[in-house]
């Protein structure tokens, strides 16, 4: 069962056994673990990186609080989420916990539920940045639409002169083709009349 996105769990648990089957079900479900067995043995780890950690702080000698001290104290895992493990409620109450003998399926829900979270949360951070990135100064918009407006007058101002003189031109060719191309009236031939009053009888 892959997941588009692989995420990178870190497991600290004291009990070999149960950190193999925490981590082998995580790895079903798409994801790299990398196992320790206490907070003191993440030395040789550092440069990775972690999406979250699961920390059991119950140890051979009982619950042991101070384990979650010494991971949020940690430079590289401070910041990361964490699902702790426990008999008992830890006093850290803000802390997803979950009581043992806990469910399997509860801890892979927890643990992929907050990665979710996360990764909505920096969606979230990365569109603010970009839509910082892209904004524009509001103080050049009021000039752009001035701006606008005034190329647009002008633009009409000059196209109604030269339609009026395109339409004058028009008006004045047709009358003068209309006027140049009028028949000529022709003189009717009128019959001369035979006048007997020149004709002499011989």
């Amino acid at each position: 069962m892959q997941r588009e996105t692989q995420h990178t769990v870190l497991v600290i648990e004291a009990d070999s056994t149960l950190r193999r089957l925490i981590a082998l079900g995580l790895q079903y479900r798409g994801m790299q673990v990398v196992e320790a067995s206490s907070p003191s043995a993440l030395s040789s780890l550092e440069g990775q990186q972690f999406d979250l950690v699961v920390l059991d702080v119950d140890g051979e000698a009982g619950s042991n609080p101070s384990l979650l001290e010494e991971v949020q104290a940690h430079p590289y895992l401070a910041t990361l989420p964490a699902v702790v493990l426990a008999w008992e409620v830890p006093t850290q109450a803000h802390v997803p916990y979950l009581m043992k003998p806990f469910d399997a399926r509860a801890l892979y829900a927890t643990i992929e539920q907050i990665l979710a979270m996360d990764k909505e949360v920096a969606t979230a951070q990365a569109g603010e940045i970009s839509s910082a990135g892209t904004s524009s100064d509001p103080s050049i918009l009021p000039l752009a639409t001035a701006a606008g407006l005034l190329l647009a007058f002008v633009g009409v101002m000059i196209a109604l002169p030269l339609s009026a003189l395109g339409v004058l031109i028009t008006v004045v060719a047709l009358l003068w083709w209309m006027l140049g191309t009028r028949p000529e009236r022709r003189a009717l031939p009128v019959k001369m009349e035979k006048s007997y009053s020149s004709t002499f009888t011989r």
